[in-house]
């Protein structure tokens, strides 16, 4: 286990949240279920057929077993997913039947304060496991859309932050515009604040720096820096840069002197989702780091999205991550 994975858990431990997993059809939710309560990581509530859940061989002792379909909640949420939705043509009758899916439930229980957080994706789409969040839960104030990122904790390596680097988006965003990136980097740098606790050092990659080329994708990311910097002023943030440039001093400072983020970069907000996720399956794969995520960020409230090829230990890190980020959000909202 990571030092990153392992902060994320004594912060967790420290401030326990309500976390809902709503899988608990799936083995390896109930798994990581076991752990989660067994370690203290997060109060849980878990989401299935409970007379399946109870039978099962794992100590679910502790976490709040709940039926969608049968739950004396259904009512009330279906009454008000109605009036949330009812001018997107949500009839009374519809409302009641999607409340019955885990993941509308789930969501429910987040806005009504009855959940910090939720975590899904172990078998259901991304698309299936964001939908409700972005109906009922919407963005954060202030945040135009949703992204994702990793964190990727390199071995062995002293470059980023002695190895650690946030990638983003290598999820979700597909082709985002010069807007939609520069919302992406500041959105990356204010997450890399929260769960790392140090200063972001924001790098906008491309295939050239500083105008080294010049075409429409090199030129959407320049435009995507000088508004990133709108948005996030007195950040380190620069662009557009190579990755070599970006995260090597010797290259930086050759390709680009004077700059505050070359050969330092910390965070690497990638040009398209074909870079981003691409590049951290590489390093995942051939420097043998640790990738934690896709985590979310722009949601109002924490809503993460699991590969359904995870494992028990996957469910189990990506609790403890959600559980910071809860613990942000209520900082952040009481303005501390």
């Amino acid at each position: 286990m990571g030092s990153f994975l392992n902060s994320m858990i004594d912060l967790a431990k420290a401030d326990r949240q309500t976390i809902v997993l709503a899988e608990g059809d799936d083995p390896r939710t109930l798994q990581a279920a076991e752990r989660i309560l067994a370690d203290g990581i997060a109060d849980l509530i878990v989401l299935g057929d409970v007379d399946a859940m109870t039978a099962s061989s794992r100590n679910l002792a502790g976490a709040r077993l709940m039926d969608p379909a049968t739950s004396e909640l259904r009512e009330r949420f279906a009454e008000e997913l109605f009036e949330l939705r009812r001018a997107k043509g949500m009839t009374a009758e519809k409302a009641y039947e999607t409340v019955a899916d885990p993941l509308y439930f789930g969501v429910m229980l987040v806005k009504d304060g009855l959940a910090d957080g939720m975590v899904a994706g172990a078998c259901h789409s991304t698309g299936d496991v964001l939908r409700p969040s972005l109906q009922i839960l919407k963005t954060a104030p202030g945040v135009k859309l949703v992204s994702s990122f990793f964190i990727m904790v390199v071995p062995d390596c002293d470059l980023g932050e002695s190895g650690t680097f946030l990638f983003s988006d290598c999820g979700l965003e597909v082709q985002p515009d010069a807007e939609k990136l520069a919302h992406i980097a500041a959105m990356s740098a204010r997450s890399w604040k929260a769960l790392i606790g140090t200063e972001p050092r924001v790098a906008m990659l491309a295939h050239s720096t500083f105008g080294s080329a010049r075409n429409d994708d090199a030129n959407k990311v320049v435009e995507a820096t000088a508004l990133a910097r709108e948005l996030a002023p007195g950040v380190l943030l620069d662009g557009e840069l190579q990755l070599d440039a970006a995260i090597i001093p010797e290259v930086g400072a050759s390709k680009a002197p004077g700059s505050p983020v070359a050969g330092k970069a910390n965070v690497l907000v990638f040009p398209d989702l074909d870079a981003g996720n691409i590049g951290y399956k590489l390093v995942q794969r051939l420097a043998k780091a640790e990738a934690y995520g896709p985590i979310t960020q722009g949601i109002a409230s924490p809503v993460n999205d699991l590969s359904r090829g995870c494992s028990a230990d996957d469910i189990y890190g990506v609790a403890a991550i959600t559980a910071v980020q809860a613990q942000n959000k209520k900082r952040s909202a009481d303005g501390s």
